[in-house]
């Protein structure tokens, strides 16, 4: 395959990531508004999508990151990272598919490391990076944000909900959920610049340590939008309705405590998953008011998809980098399989179908026992 068009079905594959991406962390930033009633689903997800492109242009560090950093792009090609987006995919759908919130930023750097690994060998994959800008932000930043909503939800319900003061949290819970979504599109559109950029610059397109063009910034915001703005339901009702009950001023504690911790670390560079974040905001607040149990089989059943993610994405990623490695066949082959996978997944969705509808329904349209198949 010529060069320039492997690079060319790279960037595609990369802004069909960024648009599962998309959809899949809807819920990140708009469930507990959705959830307590504060924003109508519709409007949650265009306010969402908005603030999602607006954020993608406020830095560069994470992509810089991913493209300079985890893997060594001199042992790389365009096809190797091919294989690793669609072992990132394949692994969105199928977390998506069982309205699990697992990290799309995992899937992506597992792919990625897996595609690396087994083209390139071990010593491509930069081991120390992944310790330092992955895991240990991804250890931290959930029970960062659990603790800070903990303490923000108790003290916000001893000092204004007992009071009967609770007539500004709906507005509050709206400028915590759009706070959230612009610090998302500061955070994941990146990752997909980031690849893009590192396609490149293994492609010899662009010098080694160069950051995204203006056009790779530009598009990775729109796919990243266009996958918000259709909504990710089946996630966010998992995420709205799941984990805890949530009203207005615990809503609001927990999406300023996700946003604070998304942007801060947005500054220093960390490329860590927001579904994390907010997930761990979430649970949070239920701990921080008594009257909100947390429904912890739910929340272990999704803490074992976190820990499943990256390897499980590295395993296709690396099946698939092994395939593509081989040739114009080999990357073809993938591409139709991942194509194939995508389509497949689709269509068994729509036997149980979610929508902003579902939230309406007294009873859940995901049944507990099929969310927590990919846990089993």
């Amino acid at each position: 395959m010529e060069p320039s068009v492997l690079v060319v079905l790279v960037v595609v594959t990369a802004l069909i990531f960024d648009f599962t991406n998309g959809f899949h962390d809807t819920a990140n930033s708009m469930a507990t508004s959705i959830a307590t009633g504060a924003l109508r689903p519709k409007v949650a997800v265009t306010i969402s999508a908005v603030l999602n492109l607006v954020g993608a242009f406020l830095s560069v560090e994470v992509a810089k990151s991913i493209s300079n950093g985890l893997v060594d792009d001199t042992k790389i090609g365009p096809a190797i990272v091919f294989g690793g987006l669609v072992g990132a995919i394949v692994w969105n759908l199928l977390t998506w598919f069982v309205g699990l919130p697992s990290s799309s930023s995992h899937a992506l750097f597992g792919g990625l490391i897996g595609a690396t690994w087994v083209s390139a060998g071990t010593d491509s994959v930069h081991f120390g990076k992944i310790v330092e800008k992955v895991l240990v932000p991804a250890a931290l930043s959930p029970v960062l944000a659990g603790l800070v909503a903990m303490i923000v939800t108790y003290f916000v319900y001893r000092i204004f909900v007992r009071r009967g003061r609770t007539a500004g949290f709906r507005i509050g819970q709206i400028i915590s959920a759009s706070l959230v979504s612009l610090a998302h599109g500061t955070n994941d559109a990146q990752k997909t610049m980031g690849v893009i950029t590192l396609t490149m610059i293994t492609a010899g397109s662009l010098p080694a340590g160069a950051g995204p063009p203006l056009w790779v910034i530009v598009s990775a915001a729109l796919a990243l939008a266009l996958g918000t703005y259709l909504g990710g339901w089946r996630i966010t009702f998992t995420l709205g309705k799941g984990l805890t009950d949530i009203d207005g001023p615990q809503g609001f504690a927990a999406q300023t405590s996700s946003a604070a911790v998304i942007l801060a670390s947005t500054n220093f560079g960390f490329p860590l998953s927001t579904t994390h974040v907010c997930s761990g905001g979430i649970v949070g607040s239920g701990v921080g008011r008594s009257e909100s149990p947390v429904r912890w089989r739910t929340a272990g059943r999704m803490v074992i998809a976190w820990l499943f993610t990256l390897p499980a994405a590295a395993i296709v990623g690396a099946a698939a980098g092994l395939v593509t490695s081989t040739g114009t066949v080999g990357t073809i082959a993938v591409g139709v399989a991942g194509l194939g996978i995508g389509i497949g997944i689709y269509l068994l969705s729509r036997r149980s179908p979610v929508n902003a509808g579902s939230f309406t329904t007294p009873t859940p349209t995901v049944p507990e026992p099929e969310v927590g198949k990919i846990a089993a």
